[in-house]
């Protein structure tokens, strides 16, 4: 795996199979709670650590699509793409396989699979394969994101229009 973070990648930059991790986050009660009034699913799993216990968990559990952001809210902070994101075109392969539990501390391990251009020469699209790990390094989330990147196309037409 990579250690080296670059920042700022465009399409050309992106190399198939590179793999990277992002930092960890303790996920706490307060977290799923704030996620819960986001999105108004007040679901009890999520909010009363009792009937989370009573349903055969040791705390309240973070929604699935908490995970979910998390994700890419950890990968988003390596700033691989901070200047170089159009859009993410789609999450694609969600699956949940495991609780996220309030206590837990979770990273994202992710790989680049595949890369097209667009008919737009400034833009090309990336795929990334997702892992979401817990502090027992169990996968509690996978998915494959789709995203729109500049290319250095991109950065000529700016130069050119100057």
């Amino acid at each position: 795996m990579d250690t080296s973070v670059p920042i700022n990648l465009r399409y050309e930059d992106i190399a198939l199979g590179a793999e990277f991790e992002t930092a960890a986050h303790t996920v706490t009660e307060a977290d799923i709670a704030v996620f819960a009034d986001v999105t108004r699913d007040h679901h009890p799993l999520h909010l009363d650590a009792g009937y989370a216990k009573s349903r055969g968990f040791p705390a309240v559990i973070g929604h699935g699509l908490f995970g979910l952001s998390l994700m890419e809210g950890l990968k988003s902070e390596l700033k691989l793409y901070e200047e170089t994101s159009v859009a993410s075109l789609g999450w694609d392969e969600v699956k949940f396989k495991g609780p996220i539990v309030a206590g837990d501390s979770l990273r994202v391990r992710f790989r680049f699979v595949e890369k097209r251009p667009t008919k737009n020469p400034a833009r090309g699209i990336v795929i990334e394969t997702l892992d979401l790990l817990n502090q027992r390094d169990e996968v509690v989330t996978t998915a494959r994101h789709t995203s729109l990147i500049l290319t250095r196309q991109a950065d000529r037409d700016v130069t050119a229009a100057i």
